[in-house]
């Protein structure tokens, strides 16, 4: 079981899937998005694959992968459609 499953949780304010390795995801997406100057529907694509492969061990395994892929697939076809 994993570690995080054991603990009381702060469910809302600090979800145990997205706090790993002393940082949490939203910071480490902030971090990331900081000075690159994304469309917002790409960095939203961008930044919901990362959510996913961020707490795949944590929650969902594979289906957070599959969710993942997903929102790159769909970034890869915007960029490759845009005219």
């Amino acid at each position: 079981m994993a570690k995080w499953k054991e603990l009381p949780a702060d469910v809302v304010n600090h979800p145990p899937q997205y706090n790993s390795g002393g940082i949490e995801c939203i910071d480490a997406m902030k971090a990331m998005s900081e000075g690159s100057y994304v469309e917002p529907h790409h960095a939203y694509c961008w930044q919901n694959a990362f959510k996913y492969i961020w707490r795949w061990p944590y929650k969902n395994g594979v289906e957070d992968l599959r969710k993942a892929r997903w929102y790159i697939d769909r970034l890869i076809h915007e960029l490759e459609n845009e005219s």
